[in-house]
């Protein structure tokens, strides 16, 4: 008698296991599904490399080194985003780790989806409130560059360069 209470047991614990299982795989490939379907982030990794490539020679041109990151994020609120990242001469340069501060700047925008530094709020922890990155509301979501290394400037021109080649391939920007 024991031992048919204990295999029902094993039996309805394995049930719940497998069924919990189920369920999360479920979630898992429901949110994969929208991630991979989304045209914006299609658009954007199709053609990151070839951005990274022109904000580098916009760089150069200027005789900047530093660190160049483009990104997409899907929808209308920041809950992900997908970005490339390029050193560009330095990954660091006069006291500072350039990838930092390009990331600083990344990330004032996913939250105000206005251009770093723009000043419309304080910055907060984190955040420097440098000026050199720059974003964009597309039909998918938003799109967007930063440069770090030269004048703040330099860095939003040559950002300017990057986010103006993904905009030609994004059908409605805003």
């Amino acid at each position: 008698m024991k031992k048919i209470f204990l295999l029902l047991a094993l039996v309805i614990a394995s049930g719940l296991y497998l069924t919990t299982k189920a369920q999360t795989d479920a979630d898992i490939v429901h949110k994969t599904k929208h991630l991979k379907g989304n045209k914006g982030e299609k658009i954007f990794i199709k053609q990151a490399d070839k951005c990274l490539a022109l904000i580098e020679q916009s760089a150069q041109k200027l005789s900047i080194k530093g660190v160049a990151i483009v990104a997409f994020i899907p929808g209308e609120v920041t809950e992900s985003w997908i970005s490339k990242m390029k050193v560009v001469g330095n990954l660091t340069g006069g006291g500072a780790n350039l990838l930092g501060v390009a990331s600083t700047k990344a990330a004032e925008m996913a939250d105000t989806f206005k251009d770093s530094g723009s000043g419309i709020r304080k910055p907060l922890n984190g955040e420097l409130g440098y000026q050199g990155g720059v974003i964009k509301k597309v039909d998918s979501g938003y799109i967007l560059a930063v440069f770090s290394g030269g004048s703040s400037e330099q860095d939003v021109a040559v950002a300017k360069e990057g986010l103006n080649y993904l905009l030609q391939y994004y059908s409605k920007a805003k």
